[in-house]
C-alpha cells in the first residue's frame, strides 16, 4: 500500500489526476481482494487511508474526478463462480467517523439539513460487526434467494448455504409483511475460528487469516456441505424491499426482525445526543475483547424512519448514518529480530520479528518497520518520529494492530532497553543477490541495483520483461514467470529464448501446474476436473503456442528493448529518449556499461545532456551497468535476440511537433499505447490529463472529465477519424 504523504493543497493538476488513476487502481484491487477473495492484503485503516485521500483529491480538483471514482463504486465485480442476484434496493456503504469530533459534526450535519437545530433526534447506536453482508429476501415469510452485496447493484446467489446457517430461519415467525428484504452480517466467533483454523491445519489445508475472512469464504463455497461443516453465524440489522413497513423507526424495526427469529445484536441501544452516543461507543469499545467476535467500530443510525427518508443518500453512502471506527489496537512486546525483505521490485524492507502477543486477538508475531528512516526514528517529511528514538534489536516495542493484517511498531519504550544495545544498521548490499543497495537522494526505499539476476526480483521482472510495452510475448505473463522461475526453467531473460532446448521439462511443468490447480478447485467446489489426456493436449497446444511467440521476439525495437531490462526510473518514455539519442544498443551500452569511478561520472553526465534524462535517471542507469551480474545478463540476452537500430524520425514537417496531446474516450482504430507512440514519433508530447497547457485533445467514444475540461478551457477537441487526417494518416 502506498499513501502518499504530500498534501493535497500541494499537488498540481497533473500531480493530482495521476494520483487519482493510482488511487482508483489500487482500491479496486484491494476491493477485489476484500470482497471477491475474502483475502484482503492491507489493514482496514490503511484502505480508509486510501479512500480519504482519493476523496479530498477529488474536493480539490472536481473536474478531475474519474468515471470509476471509487468514491462512487462499492463492493467489488461479482463472482463468475455464482449466479447474479440484482438487487431491488442497492446494498450501499457507509462513510466513516474517525474522531469525537466527526461524530459531532455528524449530529450537526443532520440538523441543519433538516432545519431542526434545537429539537432533540433520536439515533441508534450498535457494534459494527466485521463479517460478510448478506441480503435475505422473504416472500409469504419464507426465504425465496440469498445474495451478497456484491457491487452494491448486483450480488452473488448464495441462498443454499445461506439455507444451512442456523441463525437464519427458512420461514419466519408471526405476521412478516408479503415481501421483506432482512439484511445483516454473517460472522465467526473467535472460539469457531480457532477451532476451524486448528481443522484445516490438521487436514493440511491453508489457514484463514482472520474470522471474517473465514465467515466469508465459507459461505461463498459452491458445495453446500462445505458451508454446512463450518459454525457461520448472523445478525440482523437492516433492510431492502418491503412490500408493507410494519415500523415506523430503526428500532422498531430490529425488534420486529427479532420477533420474526433473527438474532439482533443486544448492545444496539437508542440515544439522543452526541455525548451519550459517544459514551455508548467507548462503552462497546471497552467490551470488545470479551465479546466473542470480531467489530471494528459502532454504527450510528438517525431512528426516525421519516427522517431518514428526508435525509436521502449523498454518493454511495446514507446521509442519516456513519460507522465510528475503532483506533488501532495496542501492545507491548520484545523485538527479538530485524529481517531484510527484498521485495518484487527490488525494495528492501525491514520487518520486525517480534516475540508473539496478543492484539486485538489476533496473535502478532512480526510488525513492519517501513523503512531505515522509520528504524533511526525520522519521519518522511525529515522531522523525528517518537521524539527521536531509534528502534533496536532487544527493546520493548508499542505494537499497533491497525486493522487485521499489517501490525506496526508505533513506539520503544525507552526505560527498558538492555544495556550496551547498539543502533541498527541498515544493509547496504542486498541479502539475496550481493549487489549493492541504493538509496537514491529524496527517497526513502533502498533497492538492490541487481535487476536481472536477483532472485527476489525475478518474477516481477521476468513479468516486466515479456510485458505488452517491453518484448510483448503473448500468452507469457506472470502466471508463466512465476511457474518457470520456481521449476528453475527461467532464471534470467535469455533463459526465455531457450526454452525449445527444454521443452519436455515445460510441458510437464505446466501440466503438473493444471492438475494441482484442478485439484483445489476439485477440493474446494466439488467441480470435476476435465480428463489428464484432455488436459494434456491443451497444454501441449499452449506451451507449443508459446514457444512460437518466443521465437517471433528474437528482433525487438531498441526501446522495447532498453525499457525490458527494468532500469530504475526507465520507462516507456525514457527509453525512447534513450533510443532516439544513442540510436543503437551498441552506442548505448557502450557509453554506459563502464565500472570506473571516473568514466561512470562522464557517463552520468552524458546521459544528463539528454533532454528529459535527469540526475536520478542517469544515476540508477550507471548503476545499473555498474552491476557485473546485470552486464553478463544482458550480454546473455544479446547472445538471443537481437535490437534493431533506432531510425531517425524527421519532425520538420509534422503538424503536430512539439504539441501536447491527450487522448481519451475509447479508442477504435488503435490501442491507447499505439496513439501515444504515433504522436511520439511525430515530434508531439502525450499527458495523461488536460490542462491549460494542453494542445490538442483526441477524444473517442465515451469520453468523460478529460473531454468537459477541455471544451471548458476551450482547447481544440476533434475525433479519432480526424486525427488521422492531420497527421497525413
Amino acid at each position: 500500500m502506498e499513501v502518499v504523504d504530500r498534501a493535497v493543497s500541494e499537488l498540481t493538476e497533473k500531480e493530482a489526476a495521476e494520483e487519482l488513476t493510482r488511487l482508483a487502481a489500487e482500491i479496486a484491487e484491494n476491493d477485489r481482494r476484500y470482497h471477491g477473495e475474502d483475502a484482503p492484503v492491507i489493514s482496514d485503516a490503511g484502505y480508509d487511508a486510501l479512500r480519504r485521500r482519493n476523496l479530498a483529491i477529488e474536493q480539490r480538483f472536481p473536474q478531475l474526478k474519474r468515471e470509476d471514482s471509487p468514491t462512487d463504486r462499492v463492493g467489488s465485480a461479482v463472482s463468475e463462480k455464482f449466479a447474479k442476484v440484482t438487487h431491488a434496493v442497492p446494498m450501499l456503504s457507509l462513510d466513516n467517523a474517525f474522531s469525537d469530533e466527526d461524530v459531532h459534526d455528524f449530529v450537526a450535519r443532520i440538523r441543519r439539513f433538516l432545519r431542526l437545530p434545537d429539537e432533540p433526534i433520536a439515533i441508534t447506536a450498535e457494534p459494527k460487526i466485521d463479517g460478510l453482508s448478506l441480503s435475505l429476501r422473504y416472500e409469504d415469510g419464507r426465504l425465496v434467494t440469498a445474495a451478497t452485496r456484491g457491487d452494491g447493484a448486483v450480488g452473488e446467489n448464495v441462498t443454499a448455504n445461506a439455507r444451512i446457517v442456523p441463525d437464519i430461519p427458512n420461514v419466519l415467525r408471526g405476521n412478516p409483511p408479503a415481501v421483506l428484504e432482512v439484511r445483516g452480517e454473517i460472522y465467526m466467533s473467535h472460539a469457531d475460528f480457532a477451532e476451524l483454523n486448528r481443522r484445516m491445519a490438521e487436514n493440511g489445508k491453508s489457514t484463514f487469516a482472520n474470522p471474517r475472512n473465514a465467515a466469508a469464504g465459507s459461505l461463498r463455497q459452491l458445495d453446500p456441505s462445505v458451508t454446512a461443516s463450518r459454525p457461520l453465524h448472523f445478525f440482523a440489522y437492516a433492510w431492502g424491499e418491503v412490500s408493507d413497513m410494519p415500523g415506523s423507526t430503526q428500532t422498531q424495526m430490529v425488534e420486529l426482525f427479532r420477533q420474526y427469529g433473527f438474532p439482533t445484536n443486544p448492545l444496539m441501544q437508542r440515544l439522543s445526543n452526541p455525548e451519550d452516543m459517544l459514551a455508548h461507543y467507548h462503552s462497546i469499545e471497552a467490551q470488545r475483547s470479551s465479546l466473542g467476535y470480531d467489530i471494528d467500530g459502532v454504527v450510528y443510525k438517525v431512528d426516525d424512519l421519516a427522517l431518514q427518508a428526508r435525509l436521502g443518500f449523498v454518493s454511495r453512502s446514507p446521509r442519516w448514518a456513519i460507522a465510528h471506527k475503532f483506533p488501532a489496537e495496542k501492545a507491548q512486546t520484545v523485538l527479538e529480530a530485524i529481517d531484510i525483505q527484498v521485495g518484487r521490485t527490488g525494495a528492501l524492507t525491514p520487518v520486525a520479528r517480534l516475540r508473539p502477543v496478543t492484539v486485538g486477538g489476533v496473535v502478532v508475531t512480526n510488525a513492519t518497520l517501513h523503512n531505515e528512516d522509520y528504524i533511526r526514528g525520522i519521519g518522511n517529511d525529515g522531522q523525528p518520529l517518537r521524539d527521536g528514538r531509534d528502534i533496536r534489536v532487544g527493546d520493548t516495542v508499542i505494537v499497533q494492530r491497525a486493522g487485521d493484517v499489517i501490525p506496526q511498531i508505533l513506539d520503544v519504550v525507552e526505560d527498558a532497553r538492555p544495556a550496551g544495545s547498539e543502533p541498527y544498521r541498515f544493509p547496504d548490499h542486498c541479502p539475496v543477490c550481493g549487489s549493492h543497495a541504493v538509496r537514491e537522494e529524496g527517497e526513502a526505499v533502498r533497492r538492490c541495483t541487481g535487476g536481472l539476476i536477483c532472485d527476489a526480483q525475478a518474477v516481477e521482472r521476468l513479468r516486466h520483461f515479456v510485458s505488452r510495452t517491453a518484448f510483448d510475448i503473448e500468452g507469457f505473463g506472470e502466471k508463466y514467470a512465476q511457474l518457470l522461475h520456481e521449476k528453475e526453467l527461467v532464471r534470467t531473460p535469455a533463459d526465455i529464448f531457450t526454452l525449445h532446448k527444454r521443452v519436455d521439462a515445460l510441458k510437464a511443468a505446466v501440466l503438473e501446474q493444471r492438475e494441482s490447480h484442478a485439484l483445489k478447485r476439485e477440493e474446494s467446489t466439488g467441480a470435476k476436473r476435465k480428463g489428464v489426456r484432455a488436459e494434456g493436449q491443451r497444454t501441449f497446444k499452449e506451451v507449443d503456442n508459446l514457444l512460437a511467440a518466443i521465437e517471433d521476439r528474437r528482433e525487438i525495437e531498441l526501446t522495447r528493448f532498453i525499457y525490458a531490462l527494468g532500469i530504475q526510473h526507465v520507462g516507456d518514455t525514457n527509453a525512447r529518449r534513450l533510443a532516439r539519442h544513442y540510436l543503437s544498443f551498441e552506442a548505448f551500452y557502450s557509453a554506459v556499461g563502464v565500472t570506473e569511478e571516473d568514466a561512470k561520472a562522464a557517463a552520468e553526465q552524458e546521459l544528463t545532456a539528454i533532454n528529459g534524462i535527469g540526475t536520478v535517471v542517469a544515476e540508477a542507469i550507471v548503476e545499473f551497468f555498474a552491476e557485473t551480474h546485470n552486464r553478463e545478463a544482458v550480454d546473455a540476452l544479446l547472445g538471443q535476440v537481437t535490437p534493431l537500430p533506432e531510425v531517425p524520425v524527421d519532425t520538420s514537417s509534422s503538424p503536430v511537433a512539439n504539441k501536447t496531446i491527450v487522448f481519451t474516450g475509447s479508442l477504435e482504430r488503435m490501442s491507447r499505447d499505439e496513439a501515444k507512440a504515433m504522436a511520439e514519433k511525430l515530434g508531439a508530447k502525450v499527458s495523461g490529463s488536460v490542462s491549460k497547457k494542453t494542445d490538442l485533445v483526441v477524444a473517442g467514444p465515451g469520453a468523460g472529465s478529460k473531454l468537459k475540461s477541455a471544451t471548458d478551457l476551450g482547447i481544440e477537441v476533434i475525433t479519432e477519424d480526424q486525427w488521422f487526417e492531420r497527421i497525413g494518416r
